[in-house]
């Protein structure tokens, strides 16, 4: 037993990828590439993504919105586990590194379960809620600039169903939320998202420290 989380050394790291990571080969090149570009820290690990395809089959979930899809790793994961009619809105700013995403898309023969949308975020989601899309999605994935997260969070919980989940990724950000000397627009932005949600009586709500930390909420009725 343990009264607090395990901090991971390489070892131990190793050994959880080695008994419990089942990434398939496309993910797995997808991810080799990704680690080659300038902003490869911008890519989940494997075993984030394996733990949001759990959820994903878990809840039933068919209509998800991502928010941040960089090469689309986190994309592919997601389209992988909705079921045959399901569909994932992914947003982004960058038409180069969505390219890569789209080719590894189509390779695993999903594409059609994806609607890549280009251009600000912010406005892509108003833009869902002015087709009548308020409601409509089993789980939202925010994983982008960080101080936009304020007005996702608010975009995202018009958007998303009762009892659907909504995932922040970053949310521990390399540990600097829990240093006062870090003062950067960046990380004031993530810890005055983690107090907000502490106390938002419109969510039930968990922060794990999976990768660089995750807050999951649960919309309530």
């Amino acid at each position: 037993m343990s009264t607090r989380s395990l901090n991971l050394d390489d070892r131990l790291y190793a050994y959880l990828q080695d008994v419990s990571l089942r990434e398939p080969p496309l993910l797995a090149r997808l991810r080799a590439e990704t680690a080659g570009l300038p902003m490869a820290v911008m890519q989940i690990s494997p075993e984030q993504g394996q733990f949001m395809a759990f959820l994903l089959k878990l809840s039933g979930a068919r209509r998800c919105l991502e928010i941040g899809t960089f090469t689309g790793y986190s994309a592919l994961v997601c389209a992988l586990a909705l079921p045959a009619d399901g569909q994932l809105v992914a947003l982004d700013v960058s038409e180069e590194w969505t390219a890569i995403a789209r080719r590894y898309w189509a390779e695993a023969g999903v594409s059609g379960r994806i609607d890549l949308r280009l251009g600000a975020a912010s406005t892509s989601l108003r833009t869902l809620l002015a087709e009548g899309q308020r409601g409509s999605f089993d789980f939202i994935f925010v994983d982008a600039d960080k101080t936009g997260y304020d007005d996702y969070l608010e975009q995202g919980h018009e958007l998303l169903r009762t009892g659907g989940l909504m995932i922040f990724d970053n949310v521990l950000w390399s540990g600097l939320v829990a240093d006062p000397d870090a003062m950067d627009a960046d990380t004031r932005a993530l810890r005055a998202l983690n107090l907000k949600l502490r106390d938002d009586p419109r969510f039930d709500l968990s922060m794990i420290p999976l990768g660089d930390g995750l807050t999951l909420v649960r919309k309530r009725g």
